[in-house]
């Protein structure tokens, strides 16, 4: 079929309702709109919340450069929609970059989502969420195109062609969730019919309880008063537990008594603190404690020296999340979970390696650094594997497991020069803002599209007809019929709730980043990232743990063979493992889901049969980091607009000054004196101080408000041990 015209005409001939989100590029009314007023309005409760509004607002006002008659209006009224620059439809990481560098040009945008959360597949979901979600998956119904031409019909104007969309989502398969969480609380306090064990979850079970909504902008960005307040921070647990050291030292210290001493003086000490029990976590307590959890639907770490990381901070987006560094890099090795040294530091502390380990991996780790200026090194290696290179250079085993797995995090099949690439691309990340080169968003990878979607106004649509210049759209929702090619692969992923950490230390609020290579020949390597409570992203007592690799098979068959290696899995729910067994010392597993999850990333615009100025992004793949999905969302920019800049940097709030403004009776709300108010507030809230860092001359960007900038790692080695 051939297509012969300009403007690609959109009709919502889905049966379900959309959300269209309004893109920041239009021009409000009033400039001088009182913010308080406005924030009223709105009930705005936090005062992270009215921060966040006030700097929307104040970016929509300058950002803008079309006129539009655009404002503040009750929900009950919404504005008519006649011709667009650009439509984004389902908006993931990649679509949520394209429409915001649109709009940043001056461009108007219009997100269009059937969905009712964020993100598509980069969502992330409260635990009540993610059971709601579970079950819409399984009861999706593909409709029928001939159901659809009624409604859809009378829109089509002569001369164009309707390219219907799929309703069904086909990126997720082999959806299987299991319980192992005891019941015996839930069956004491709750008649209903508890879950049992290797049973997939439903979620009707606690839709009564809970909207089952994802995790929106206010409660996750802005931060939950709820959950913050809640939240146990390491502070707060170091001091609950100092009394018991204190104890137990003293007992430690004093001479040897009698038992019958010891009897007397425990039964005469009633002033002593009572022993808590730790209570076990059942699977009512997760239902109850559900909205404490952000769990991502894709697993992913920023570098931070990676281009998702340089967008942020180009664009100032960054200013819209937190972060947090990844503590530690662990690896999996011959039967038990080690800490990689990474850094010089690391290194030369490490008790895992010899003192002539250490001085080699410090002098090939200086090579790496710039191994470009030294081809003679390697040139005779360019067409064998990194594993080879590595062998020439009498690393010992222990060392090329270290740098294969957890540093350069290659196959073996690898060549050397790709694998000298990702090991300097890891050693340049290290020292930016941590020990080690990872971030990773406060609240879930969710955040990232919803940052990159803040400045939007929702309103609730259907049976609209939609003029666009481009359409831009997720690979899921294209049909079978308008693809050529379906060459495309498939990812393996797990998402666990555990009780404890794989490799306990001093502090268990850490995000650990664990490698664990392939356990037979043909199985593939997987990735492993434990996120704590103070990550945001789980109840405190509890870890969430994501597992990724990709696929051979069904995820469960990919990734449950790992999962027992690493974790005790019971056979009954709630169920201990026997006193002094093996299995006693791993962390207990609570819940698991597995499902598999389609990687388009190979494909590209010639594998579709659509008009060219319909772009299909695909989503995301199965790497560590986001690279792939923003350098995909500027391609897809450029293409739409070849002579604009891709993602300029948004204008700095406190800079604004609007011509003509005379006095207000009452203040804007966005003056020094609120701003450090809010920010105070915002800090006491959080318990955490943002440091706002200079800009810094030449190309290198201004580093992110909300995580500390450490100095870079001297890689030259030590003249002594």
């Amino acid at each position: 079929m051939k297509y012969n015209f300009v403007s690609c005409v959109v009709v919502l001939m889905l049966s379900c309702c959309f959300s269209l989100e309004v893109s920041a590029a239009v021009k409000l009314n009033k400039p001088s709109v009182r913010f308080n007023a406005f924030l009223r309005h709105c009930n705005c409760k936090s005062s992270r919340t009215a921060l966040l509004f006030q700097r929307c607002v104040l970016e929509m006002a300058r950002i803008s450069q079309i006129e539009g008659n655009f404002q503040f209006r009750e929900r009950s009224q919404w504005w008519s929609v006649t011709m667009l620059s650009v439509c984004v439809h389902f908006p993931g990481l990649t679509e949520s970059v394209i429409a915001a560098a649109c709009s940043r040009v001056g461009q108007s945008v219009l997100h269009l989502d059937r969905r009712n959360y964020y993100a598509g597949n980069w969502a992330s979901f409260t635990f009540n969420g993610l059971l709601s979600w579970i079950e819409q998956y399984k009861n999706q119904q593909e409709v029928q195109i001939t159901e659809l031409e009624q409604v859809w019909r009378s829109l089509i104007d002569e001369g164009e062609d309707a390219v219907p969309l799929s309703a069904l989502d086909s990126s997720i398969s082999n959806l299987e969730v299991f319980c192992y969480a005891s019941e015996e609380e839930e069956k004491e306090e709750d008649t209903k019919t508890p879950l049992t064990s290797f049973q997939p979850v439903n979620a009707e079970t606690v839709s009564e309880e809970t909207n089952g909504d994802s995790t929106e902008a206010h409660d996750t960005v802005t931060g939950d008063d709820t959950t913050a307040s809640d939240a146990k921070t390491p502070n707060e647990e170091h001091e609950v537990s100092e009394p018991k050291e204190e104890q137990h030292t003293s007992d430690i210290s004093e001479p040897s008594q009698s038992q019958e001493e010891k009897e007397s003086q425990l039964s005469s000490s009633p002033a002593d603190p009572p022993v808590e029990v730790e209570k076990k976590i059942t699977y009512q307590k997760l239902v109850k404690e559900g909205r404490r959890f952000n769990i991502d639907l894709v697993s992913k770490l920023m570098y931070s020296r990676g281009a998702l990381v340089d967008l942020l901070i180009k664009s100032n987006v960054s200013r819209y999340a937190e972060f947090k560094n990844i503590g530690r890099i662990l690896t999996y090795r011959n039967g038990k979970v080690e800490q990689v040294p990474c850094s010089r530091a690391d290194v030369f502390a490490s008790k895992q390696l010899t003192v002539v380990e250490k001085r080699m991996l410090m002098k090939f780790l200086t090579f790496c650094l710039d191994f470009e200026q030294h081809p003679e090194e390697y040139q005779d290696y360019t067409e064998k594997p990194f594993r080879e290179f590595l062998k020439n250079k009498k690393l010992t085993e222990n060392l090329q497991h270290f740098i294969l797995h957890s540093i350069a995090m290659v196959t073996q099949h690898t060549l050397t020069e790709e694998g000298l690439k990702a090991t300097q691309h890891f050693l340049r990340c290290l020292g930016r803002y941590g020990n080690t080169p990872f971030l990773f968003p406060l609240y879930g990878l969710g955040e990232i599209p919803q940052c990159f979607c803040r400045v939007k106004a929702v309103i609730d649509t259907r049976g609209q007809r939609i003029s666009c210049s481009h359409f831009v759209v997720e690979d899921s929702y294209i049909r079978d019929e308008q693809r050529q090619s379906t060459a495309y692969r498939q990812i393996s992923r797990a998402v666990l709730i555990t009780d404890r950490s794989v490799l306990p230390s001093e502090s268990d609020q850490q995000i650990s980043m664990v490698t664990i290579p392939p356990l037979e020949s043909s199985a593939p390597a997987v990735r492993m990232v434990e996120l704590c409570s103070s990550s945001m992203t789980c109840m405190p007592g509890t870890y969430l743990v994501h597992l990724t690799c990709s696929s051979s098979g069904k995820a469960q068959e990919d990734l449950a063979p790992v999962i027992s290696q690493l974790f005790h899995v019971s056979t009954i729910p709630g169920e201990e493992p026997s006193e002094g067994a093996e299995e006693r010392s791993k962390p207990a597993v609570l819940w698991v889901m597995y499902f598999n999850m389609r990687d388009t990333s190979a494909l590209d615009s010639s594998s579709y049969s659509l008009p060219s100025n319909v772009h299909v992004c695909t989503g995301p793949d199965d790497s560590l980091c986001s690279d792939y999905s923003i350098k995909l969302a500027e391609s897809v920019f450029h293409h739409i607009l070849p002579d604009e800049e891709f993602c300029p940097p948004a204008p700095n709030p406190e800079d604004i000054i609007y011509d003509g403004d005379g006095p207000q009776d009452e203040g804007p709300g966005f003056d020094e004196s609120t701003n450090t108010e809010a920010d105070k507030s915002l800090a006491e809230e959080e318990g955490a101080t943002h440091e706002k860092s200079p800009s810094t001359e030449n190309s290198e960007p201004a580093e992110m408000d909300s995580v500390t900038q450490q100095a870079p790692l001297d890689m030259t080695p030590a003249s002594e041990e």
